[in-house]
């Protein structure tokens, strides 16, 4: 049995929860922005960090791209790059709600919806959790990259070992004597 496929290989189960955490937040921030652009792109200027042509873009953009990315990660294709993907999406976060918290704007992070301005007091409270979460999330993503397993990932199917593509029709072209 390779180790892609060891039920008991406890980095299987931990590259499992990985992509899946990571995936399923990606996929459900997106879906819940892609119903309104708009409100995307408000969330996205409120960060005041980008040039207004570029926040159009962004904020239009990323909702697809979040669930683009999450597909790819629950189906666990491409999940090395992925995973790397997710990571510096995630410390784009991490650095954009440490900027709008240091500069005192005080905005929901629109993270899963709508954003934008908020109480001084909520945002303030809101800040840290945010940034762990965000963390966590960047953990997920890091660790898809510095670890090799594929379990129960397209990946294991579609980039298999040279040696078990060449061995497999040998295996099956032997008569039984």
């Amino acid at each position: 049995m390779s180790q892609s496929t060891d039920l008991r290989n406890w980095k299987n189960w931990v590259s499992l929860a990985a992509r899946l955490i990571l995936g399923i937040v990606l996929i459900w921030s997106g879906a819940a922005k892609v119903g309104n652009l708009a409100s995307s792109v408000t969330s996205t200027n409120a960060y005041q960090i980008l040039p207004y042509g570029a926040v159009q873009v962004v904020g239009n953009a990323l909702p697809f791209c979040e669930m683009g990315l999450g597909l790819l990660l629950v189906i666990g294709l491409f999940t090395r790059v992925m995973g790397a993907l997710g990571a510096l999406l995630m410390l784009g976060f991490i650095i954009a709600i440490a900027s709008v918290w240091a500069r005192g704007i005080s905005i929901d992070c629109g993270c899963f919806g709508t954003g934008g301005p908020v109480d001084p007091a909520e945002a303030t409270a809101a800040y840290p959790w945010e940034i762990l979460r965000d963390i966590g999330l960047m953990i997920c993503g890091g660790w898809l990259v510095f670890t090799k397993e594929k379990f129960i990932a397209v990946d294991a199917w579609l980039f298999r070992p040279i040696e078990e593509i060449v061995a497999a029709p040998a295996k099956t072209s032997r008569k039984k004597r």
